[in-house]
């Protein structure tokens, strides 16, 4: 990952690993302790921040850094509630061998990008990058076909080209013949 973009910022996502413990959480992999984040640049390794739980700050806010939350539940139900009352919803996983289980998650969770066994959802460049809630900005997403669409002015065309030796003209609705 490349660097933050103000040394402001990387203080900021800093914090949020440094104040993680005081809170209740575990550092499990501190990036500030990378040798990247000690050279020249707004740099900041990956962090890994586990049994987080909502009221810690590093939960409660966006953090867009290099660092990765784990929230440990223990039924679906619960980690249900816990993603679509989050007033974010940028993006979330569900890691699971039960293919009915991550076709429900899918169809229930609110947020924008969701990963079925893979640990940061963001899609390829085709597909919007984005959230729901209070993760949006805009009515639209920034990537994919909706950042094409709001420089665009759609046009839909619809064209019926018919045998002109076996047909005539009709200009009612086609019909199953």
């Amino acid at each position: 990952m490349g660097p933050l973009i103000t040394r402001e910022h990387r203080d900021k996502v800093a914090s949020y690993i440094e104040n993680a413990p005081k809170e209740g959480a575990t550092v499990v992999v501190d990036g500030r302790q990378d040798p990247i984040a000690q050279s020249e640049g707004f740099f900041l390794g990956t962090s890994l921040i586990d049994h987080v739980k909502p009221g810690m700050k590093c939960y409660d806010d966006e953090i867009f850094g290099p660092v990765l939350s784990v929230v440990r539940v223990k039924t679906y139900d619960e980690a249900l509630k816990l993603i679509n009352e989050h007033p974010y919803g940028n993006g979330t996983a569900i890691f699971t061998r039960d293919g009915g289980a991550a076709r429900q998650f899918q169809f229930d969770v609110e947020a924008g990008m969701v990963g079925i066994n893979v640990p940061i959802p963001v899609p390829v460049a085709y597909y919007s990058f984005g959230g729901w809630k209070a993760s949006l900005f805009g009515d639209l997403h920034m990537y994919g076909p909706e950042g094409v669409q709001f420089y665009t002015r759609a046009k839909v065309v619809t064209s019926r080209w018919p045998d002109p030796s076996t047909s005539k003209v009709d200009l009612g609705f086609p019909q199953v013949r």
